[in-house]
């Protein structure tokens, strides 16, 4: 898929309101692409829709989904098929991080992390395979982490969830080559989101959002003969240790 072929395409993109998402959700709509936006708080989603729109009102819906819940996943790929006339993109970028030490970590907060970062991915794959492959094929962007290879203290459940995730993505890309449906996995290092707990700072030394997005730009642009299955993208100049 070019570049040029992301015009008119139909996207799909999870936890878009803010971050990564929405930088992923505007870089495709100014390239074209149609794109059906999804967070879990329906207020968000509607007024980051609304904000989208200034790029092209016709071309940008959203809808309220929480990934871990079935019906909700259904809802937002039945919503895709009146919107968009299908999928042709997912990104699947919904994700939550909990830092604290094992045995400090209930079952539930367990369970948000690993539902999100991994059964989220599961469901929304699972609910998009088919539609791409109607539509002759199509491409899969699971955003998960440099944490999905560094382990550090304090990151069980988070380090837990991008590892399982970088290993379905990678059983995921050899299940549906041959249907014409790529899967790449980007594993960002420090981003300057509003994912650690505070605002975007411009003059940081981290990743910004941006820079992501343009990954995903890049890997739609390669050659139907090219799968690159991984990216690893990180600060350039990260604080000395």
């Amino acid at each position: 898929m070019s570049t040029d072929a992301i015009r008119d395409r139909a996207a799909v993109v999870t936890g878009s309101t803010k971050g990564i998402g929405l930088a992923v959700a505007e870089a495709l709509l100014s390239r074209g692409a149609r794109v059906l936006i999804s967070a879990r708080n329906e207020e968000e989603v509607g007024a980051t829709a609304k904000r989208l729109a200034s790029i092209d009102p016709d071309r940008v819906s959203g809808i309220a989904c929480d990934v871990r819940k079935e019906k909700d996943v259904t809802a937002l790929f039945e919503a895709a098929d009146r919107a968009l006339g299908g999928v042709d993109i997912l990104v699947n970028n919904a994700g939550v991080g909990l830092f604290k030490n094992l045995e400090e970590i209930t079952l539930a907060e367990w369970n948000a992390v690993i539902e999100t970062n991994v059964t989220g991915v599961f469901l929304c794959s699972r609910a998009a395979i088919p539609r791409m492959r109607r539509r002759g094929g199509g491409y899969i962007f699971n955003i998960s982490s440099l944490a999905g290879k560094n382990a550090f203290p304090g990151g069980t459940a988070y380090n837990a969830s991008k590892h399982a995730l970088n290993g379905m993505s990678e059983a995921l890309m050899q299940e549906i080559r041959y249907d014409g449906i790529k899967v790449s996995y980007i594993m960002p290092g420090s981003v300057d989101t509003w994912f650690s707990g505070h605002p975007p700072d411009a003059q940081s030394w981290k990743l910004s959002a941006a820079d992501v997005a343009q990954v995903v730009l890049d890997l739609l642009g390669h050659h139907p003969r090219s799968l690159p299955s991984r990216v690893e993208i990180r600060p350039s100049q990260p604080p000395r240790k």
